[in-house]
């Protein structure tokens, strides 16, 4: 795989890495839904330590209300609002970047989707796609 690079969308935070994704899943619970502002997120899941990211605009929200009851990191540009990567104990060893913020996301073809058993009625998965109610594992 070729070089994964994003950012927010003013540009004063950027990211990369040249590790290979851990996991792509689209995630339909509520907490994903409110962040992305849209029907779910998609993720990409990164062994944790292997992104690099630039910018002295970097805020942190610290959500306490996913289901784990875990502290987990929301990291976004203070200047636009950009969310671009999230990380938490819940999550030993990974950290996930949002696939809306690389500069190019046709890779990055989601192959899990959790969070099923709060998915919107309307939205359907595509053909083949096996629904996992919460977390993997």
């Amino acid at each position: 795989m070729a070089k994964i690079e994003g950012g927010c969308l003013c540009g004063a935070v950027r990211y990369s890495s040249d590790t290979e994704p851990a996991l792509l899943v689209n995630c339909y619970c509520s907490n994903c839904r409110k962040n992305s502002g849209s029907s779910h997120s998609v993720n990409v899941a990164m062994p944790f330590g292997s992104v690099t990211v630039t910018g002295d605009t970097i805020k942190t929200y610290v959500d306490k209300t996913g289901a784990s009851g875990q502290p987990f990191n929301r990291h976004f540009c203070g200047t636009c609002g950009s969310h671009f990567r999230s990380e938490g104990p819940a999550y030993e060893g990974l950290e996930f970047i949002k696939a809306g913020t690389l500069d190019d996301a046709n890779w990055a073809e989601p192959k899990a989707h959790i969070w099923c058993d709060e998915k919107l009625a309307w939205i359907e998965l595509p053909e083949g796609a096996e629904p996992i109610a919460r977390n993997p594992g």
